[in-house]
């Protein structure tokens, strides 16, 4: 298998994660912004990763590889056979990738309008050198920022949400390892993947990464991670 992806993308990482808890082994393809788009457009038809290539396969879409990866390879399985507790799981996976992921993405967003380094995290890996310098140029602010990066701003009240957003989260996991269930889900996951955002590649996001308050869900995904040996 091969993943083709952008490391810092928390859908590819959410597909290592799914990788990972399967013992799958893959080879990875880092795509480079721009001219390895076009090539990744010509083997699965968009421009966008994750994409897993799997003999004669290839999915495109995070929730399309996992449901790929569940059908082909279903043990462990990461989708309970109960239908209630299954639903559950595509629930909080769906909420993950969208609500979640747009909050925690412009917290970030915002955070590194003054953090050069914060800003860096925001590039893949092979991002090339004169896209890097531009970003990294950006003057100070959150609308230069967001407009080089073509984002929309975190208002007041959406940072509100993500924070009670994030205490419910915590509070749906007290006393327990997983979301759903007693085993390890694709909703867990989900949630982790996107919740790395805020702390990427140990920085922090201030408010958010380096709450006390929510010290206890940010030491669960460090749990998850670390059951899973991937990061």
């Amino acid at each position: 298998m091969q993943l083709h992806q952008f490391r810092q993308s928390p859908f590819c990482h959410k597909v290592r994660l799914v990788l990972a808890a399967k013992g799958l082994s893959y080879d990875v393809v880092e795509v480079t912004p721009g001219l390895g788009q076009l090539g990744l457009f010509r083997l699965s038809g968009q421009r966008q990763v994750p994409v897993l290539v799997d003999g004669e396969t290839v999915v495109a879409d995070s929730t399309a590889i996992a449901l790929h990866l569940e059908q082909h390879h279903p043990q462990p399985a990461l989708l309970p056979a109960d239908p209630e507790l299954r639903a559950r799981v595509l629930l909080l996976e769906d909420w993950a990738d969208t609500a979640l992921a747009s909050g925690v993405r412009t917290a970030l967003i915002q955070a590194a309008a003054s953090d050069a380094e914060l800003r860096g995290a925001l590039l893949p890996e092979a991002t090339p050198g004169p896209l890097k310098q531009l970003v990294a140029a950006v003057p100070a602010g959150l609308g230069s920022l967001a407009e080089t990066l073509g984002e929309s701003l975190l208002g007041q009240g959406e940072r509100q949400q993500l924070q009670r957003n994030l205490e419910q989260l915590q509070a749906l996991l007290a006393g327990r390892s997983h979301l759903v269930g007693d085993a390890l889900s694709l909703a867990d996951l989900a949630v982790v993947a996107q919740l790395s955002l805020l702390r990427p590649q140990g920085l922090v996001v201030p408010g958010l990464g380096d709450n006390p308050l929510l010290e206890p869900l940010f030491s669960w995904c460090d749990q998850v991670l670390a059951s899973l040996a991937a990061a």
